[in-house]
């Protein structure tokens, strides 16, 4: 049971992002009595600097298929050299 929940939200709708439509964001109770548009134009600048949600993913990624790719040509490579070098 709750009683006496008493918490300032702020809703931002417009995030500007492809992964999120809307934002809420609960404001400590020491700064309920801050200027409003101070507080939304802080949610607003936290949402721009925020990552997709796999960002740490993709990465690992990229690192895993370019060291993947790159050890391929390296083998194929000394394949091709040993094959010439065999067939003179």
């Amino acid at each position: 049971m709750l009683r006496g929940v008493n918490r300032q939200v702020i809703e931002v709708t417009e995030t500007n992002n492809m992964y999120y439509e809307k934002a809420l964001l609960v404001i400590r109770p020491e700064y309920t009595g801050a200027q409003r548009h101070i507080l939304e134009k802080e949610a607003k600048a936290m949402l721009k600097r925020m990552k997709p949600p796999s960002a740490i993913k993709a990465r690992t990624k990229l690192w895993y298929w370019l060291v993947r790719l790159g050890s391929a040509t390296l083998v194929g490579g000394g394949a091709t050299a040993l094959i010439i070098f065999l067939i003179q």
